[in-house]
């Protein structure tokens, strides 16, 4: 069985079923090897309501079923904040609408043309992760590296019957504002995954109320963690050497944030699973509900920024 872990190429013992060694990530060969043992969960989003043609339709991995990343139910506006994750219970019901049950293998695949494609990816992952699925994977690189590998493609729609989904809920991987708070007092380590110009407070999101970050946070960009050109991860090695050099530990408590928690989620996947911090959590609200109170603690809010 052939597998790609961090964009890392390893030749592993083969075993009969996928199921009896689950890797965060797969690669095209691989997937390809494995079709009638796992879902595809494609989530490939169209431009939006407006556009006509969905990726999907143009083409898809062959079995694959479609639950679109910006349309699908994967992000709500909860207490004023927008794009939260459902409720779990709420996550139960999209997942089971889609015929997915917990005892499934999901193999999740988005477009892979770049960082903000992988957030996708690594989003949903999180929020299976959050309801306990532990048989869950992400297609490094994406629907393009099923293509740029010559496999086959097909337009056949499929859908499944719909299933009750049942959650062994993880909530210690979802850190909320007040979690945030209490680490500032303990010292745990907050990572902020956005561009360094957001950081420092150069320049400002349209989501975020106040430019500059969360006090004390160290930054290690989520871009940074993705091949150039590409929605493969860089492997173990270089992600080590990107965490080391922000200044981020690689094992104990940490939270994860961005703007809206996107990039939070590449950020909280590469210390989750690379690097194998299982301490790593990913705060939801991130910059677009802390940044909104004025009394909460940032830094690098500089006056130019608006």
């Amino acid at each position: 069985m052939r597998l790609i872990v961090a964009g890392l190429t390893a030749l592993l013992v083969a075993c009969a079923s996928p199921r009896s060694e689950v890797q965060p990530l797969v690669d095209a060969a691989w997937l390809n090897e494995h079709l009638d043992d796992v879902i595809v969960l494609d989530i490939r989003s169209s431009g939006g309501e407006q556009d006509s043609v969905r990726p999907y339709e143009t083409g898809h991995i062959p079995g694959a079923i479609s639950s679109e990343y910006s349309q699908g139910g994967w992000r709500v506006t909860r207490d004023g904040v927008p794009y939260m994750a459902p409720s779990p219970q709420d996550v139960e019901e999209v997942i089971g609408a889609l015929g997915v049950s917990d005892d499934d293998y999901v193999v999740i695949v988005s477009a892979g043309t770049g960082t903000s494609d992988v957030g996708s990816a690594t989003r949903v992952y999180w929020q299976f992760k959050v309801l306990g699925h532990e048989q869950v994977s992400i297609l490094n690189g994406g629907h393009q590296a099923w293509t740029a590998a010559g496999l086959a493609v097909s337009s056949e729609a499929i859908k499944l019957e719909p299933v009750s989904y049942s959650a062994d809920y993880q909530l210690e991987l979802v850190a909320t504002r007040e979690d945030v708070i209490a680490a500032l007092e303990s010292g745990v380590q907050l990572i902020d995954a956005r561009s360094s110009a957001y950081y420092t407070g150069a320049s400002k999101s349209g989501i975020a109320a106040r430019a500059g970050t969360i006090a004390g946070a160290k930054n290690v960009p989520a871009p940074a963690m993705i091949a150039e050109g590409s929605g493969v991860f860089v492997d173990s090695a270089a992600m080590a050497s990107l965490w080391a050099g922000a200044g981020a530990v690689t094992a104990g408590e940490q939270i994860m944030f961005c703007n809206i928690g996107h990039f939070a989620s590449v950020a909280w996947f590469a210390s989750y699973e690379v690097l194998g911090n299982k301490q790593a959590s990913l705060y939801d609200g991130s910059m677009a509900e802390w940044s909104a109170d004025p009394e909460l603690p940032m830094e690098n809010t500089l006056d130019s920024a608006s």
